[in-house]
């Protein structure tokens, strides 16, 4: 059991997995914003190549 409140009051490791969620969580909507673009962007090409055709 000391070792586990040990473990609790030990701030350093928290912080850590606090930052690797954070840049979990920005690493998921930069691949859903680029996923989004990448979509809009495959339907103007596709519209710019059907007008010239």
């Amino acid at each position: 059991m000391a070792k586990f409140l040990k473990l609790l009051r030990h701030d350093e490791g928290a912080t850590a997995i606090e930052y690797g969620l954070i840049a979990a969580l920005i690493a998921v909507a930069a691949i859903g914003a680029m996923q989004g673009i990448g979509n809009k962007l495959n339907t103007t090409f596709n519209n710019v190549s059907n007008s010239l055709n």
